[in-house]
């Protein structure tokens, strides 16, 4: 795989990272980042959520380095550096979450290249949790998944949920959904956004230490979701809510204070998940792995937990578990 640029400096990940672009099956050019973990306990597989882009988790990978654990992740088609779908690259589009399923095959099938270290784990947060967990119903070869604030459902108020939905569903249906959905505009929230009240993190390090990201590197971020993203989401969510929970061991982790995600599609799910977890975090906010340092340790601690105990009997790599 042709080598891609990794900005290590503002990632603050573990020594050895690097980046690659590949291709998905319709073409769409993506990039991919991995760093080594300091053992042979795996490789976790981290699917960022929605603006999001690889170097923000730089120092998640450290973490994981830490614990023994390789990191692999992604930029999602029209995020970070890859291919943005719009003549407008601060909108986050795409027309069906199905597309997103072409980026983790391409992600899986460069793991595989690559000879990542098993067993494989997977972390999603928010949007990266409504991809896990299709990806899980598809048979991504992972032994155990940690979820972080997963978006099985958007928080809207009562009054404009109908409004929003409907709009979405006419614009996209007469082929004008490629505009910005209701609330949101061009600029991408860290910036645009103060610390106080924000609806990410309550750790005021960890947000400088985000809107450091977005001042070096614009490009790398992303702002307001289109109105056919938005219509698909909710189309996915709904879905995904209404389907039985897969096997997979999986401990999900939701901010007391979560305001982007619908906390009740969250509980309802992780109710009915055989060998599955909620744990509530009282005050934390939406961005679990971007929390204060007491609560990002404990979500890696049981990461960690949940990983060890599922990493017997995995897949060799090529495989499917």
């Amino acid at each position: 795989m042709e080598t891609a640029p990794l900005f290590n400096d503002i990632a603050e990940g573990p020594d050895g990272g690097r980046a690659f672009w590949t291709r998905t099956d319709d073409g769409v050019r993506l990039r991919l980042g991995h760093w080594p973990g300091h053992s042979d306990k795996g490789t976790v597989l981290l699917l960022p959520g929605r603006t999001e882009y690889i170097e923000k988790y730089g120092r998640a990978a450290s973490e994981l380095a830490r614990r023994g654990y390789g990191t692999f992740s992604i930029d999602w088609r029209g995020q970070g550096l890859a291919d943005r779908l719009n003549n407008d690259p601060m909108l986050g589009h795409v027309d069906d979450f199905a597309e997103y399923q072409r980026d983790v095959d391409a992600l899986v099938s460069a793991a595989r290249e690559l000879g990542l270290p098993n067993p494989w784990f997977l972390i999603g947060h928010s949007m990266g949790g409504c991809i896990g967990l299709r990806a899980l119903h598809r048979g991504v070869p992972v032994q155990a998944v940690a979820f972080s604030g997963p978006m099985w459902g958007i928080a809207m108020s009562p009054v404009m949920r109908p409004v929003a939905m409907l709009m979405a569903s006419i614009m996209d249906k007469l082929g004008k959904g490629a505009r910005y959905a209701p609330t949101t505009d061009g600029e991408t929230y860290v910036l645009a956004a103060p610390f106080k009240d924000n609806q990410l993190t309550t750790d005021r390090e960890m947000w400088d230490y985000m809107v450091r990201q977005a001042r070096a590197h614009p490009e790398l971020t992303l702002a307001g979701p289109s109105l056919s993203w938005f219509n698909a989401a909710l189309k996915e969510c709904a879905a995904l809510v209404d389907m039985p929970p897969p096997a997979t061991p999986a401990h999900s982790f939701l901010g007391g204070n979560e305001r982007i995600v619908d906390p009740r599609p969250v509980h309802a799910l992780m109710k009915r998940w055989p060998n599955g977890k909620l744990e509530i975090v009282p005050g934390a906010e939406h961005e679990i792995i971007m929390e204060k340092p007491q609560i990002r340790a404990r979500f890696f601690a049981a990461a960690d937990e949940l990983f060890a105990a599922h990493a017997t009997n995995a897949a060799a790599p090529g495989t499917t578990a």
